[in-house]
């Protein structure tokens, strides 16, 4: 049978296992809160308790705290009372929290309450001995709770850097703002799908702040809502929209993550539904309107082009040729779909992403290796990265959206490849990143492990393509961002 100390270790070992579940699985991992804006001042919070908890975790394993430490003891733990309660309330003021996060909490409240409350008991016993930190080694148990002090101390350490960066991220951007962006000469109903994706959550700031009205398409509107903002509105369903404020644009940026699990015939039906069946949906939806939209920004990528061989430097433009693979088969499919608006009198413009640059999306994972001086070539290093940064994506939507309002000619669907005019191979990108963020360069990633993880979607990463933004360039839009060195030195000093 435990004694009131032993029992109180113990809980502190079911915490310690379910706080490492909580920071991996939702802080670092669904959440992303080091990617995410609003969350400096929680980072922070969870920086200072989880400094707590690493001394508490290490003092408690081994030691006895007797006399004036048994005091310190309660005191510390009336300090992480205070920080909890302080990051329930900042948790509720910045996001919602998913199921699981929230159960997991509820969990670890009732669980610290109870170790607290043994430990407080076993610290009135302490009080009463002469002033020491005495010597008490636990076993087993007590290497447990020294390992997760380490653990959380290391959290520690994570939290508070993300914290400071977010805060200076911050701070530069209200020094240094990014020029307006105006969408068309007057304010419209804007539906977007994708919204609380990296680049729709860009846009949709962008949209408001050019007094459009938004509209989100979302799975889940509740959580849309909140991370938007509450600025905009949120529905399940296309018919949820109200009739009397009929919708004008339409930006499709739906689609699941390209990158991830190996294309089986299971992935590859989710990847088309995300794409080419939510695009069917909406112009189902769109012949049924009244009003119909009088324009469509549909996206898409450059897989249409499929890959290039290495050493392959020709320039592909928008009437390059699509391939017969399976990430060019998906582009085809989504722009077909995306195309039949244009039966209904909607102008239909294409825009097929290359690499977008920003603070979220695959950008933060491919600088994690730069970070750690470990950047180098990706298999042969000589594939082309055909890179925009999300500022300029946001303005060629505009500009395209302002051209299709004044164009005279008639047409109805027009493709733009979204890319900067200089695209560099994977090498020479990895290498102005390294010098940009002043790390060591030069240690290389094989292509066979690669290949042998991802499957066919390796050549993603492998083999690239040179796609240069033709249309764009030509028809006069100028980009903010035309060399990598620029964006990522944009990028890395926030």
């Amino acid at each position: 049978m435990y004694d009131t100390h032993t029992l109180a270790l113990v809980l502190m070992a079911i915490q310690g296992a379910l706080g490492a579940f909580d920071t991996l699985f939702h802080h670092e991992g669904t959440e992303a809160l080091a990617r995410r804006e609003t969350a400096a001042r929680e980072l922070g919070i969870h920086a200072l308790r989880s400094s707590i908890y690493c001394g508490l975790f290490i003092g408690i394993s081994s030691w006895a705290w007797h006399g004036l430490w048994a005091w310190v003891l309660l005191a510390v733990f009336v300090v992480e009372i205070i920080l909890t309660l302080w990051d329930f309330i900042e948790e509720d003021r910045t996001r919602l929290l998913p199921a699981t996060e929230r159960v997991t909490h509820t969990v670890l409240a009732i669980n610290a309450g109870a170790f607290i409350m043994l430990l407080a008991l076993t610290a009135h016993g302490w009080a009463a001995q002469p002033t020491a930190l005495v010597w008490q080694p636990q076993g087993w148990l007590g290497a447990w709770l020294a390992l997760c002090g380490v653990g959380v101390g290391i959290s520690a350490l994570r939290d508070g850097l993300a914290a400071m960066r977010l805060a200076r991220r911050a701070h530069s951007a209200m020094q240094t703002r990014h020029p307006p962006v105006r969408f068309g000469s007057k304010p419209q109903h804007v539906l977007v799908t994708g919204g609380t994706g990296f680049v729709g959550q860009v846009l949709i700031r962008q949209l408001l702040a050019d007094g459009h009205a938004v509209s989100v398409l979302s799975r889940n509107p509740r959580v849309a809502a909140w991370q938007l903002g509450g600025a905009v509105r949120c529905v399940a369903k296309l018919e949820d929209l109200p009739a009397a404020t009929p919708v004008e644009v339409v930006i499709n940026l739906a689609g699941a993550r390209i990158l991830g699990w190996r294309w089986s015939a299971r992935r590859r039906a989710q990847l088309l539904q995300s794409r080419e069946g939510l695009t069917q949906r909406l112009v189902a939806w769109m012949r049924t309107q009244p009003h119909k939209p009088w324009l469509m920004l549909s996206a898409s990528a450059i897989g249409y082009y499929g890959v290039q061989p290495l050493g392959d430097n020709r320039p592909l433009d928008e009437s390059s040729p699509a391939q017969p693979i399976f990430m060019s088969e998906l582009c085809q499919r989504w722009e077909a779909a995306a195309a039949s608006a244009a039966s209904l009198g909607v102008k239909v413009a294409l825009l097929r992403f290359g690499f977008v640059l920003g603070h979220q999306g695959s950008l933060p994972m491919m600088l994690l290796p730069v970070h750690l001086g470990m950047g180098g070539p990706l298999g042969d290093g000589r594939q082309w990265l055909s890179w925009v940064h999300v500022q300029d994506v946001v303005r060629a939507m505009a500009y395209v959206w302002t051209q299709a309002e004044t164009a005279t000619d008639g047409t109805a669907v027009e493709v733009f490849n979204l890319t900067a005019p200089e695209p560099l191979g994977q090498a020479d990108f990895t290498r102005v990143a390294a010098k940009v963020l002043r790390r060591p360069y030069g240690l290389p990633t094989p292509a066979a492990p690669m290949r042998w993880l991802l499957g066919e979607q390796a050549d993603l990463l492998l083999q690239g393509q040179r796609v240069l933004p033709v249309k764009l360039v030509e028809s006069g839009f100028v980009f903010a961002f035309d060399n990598a060195h620029e964006a990522l030195t944009d990028l890395c000093r926030q």
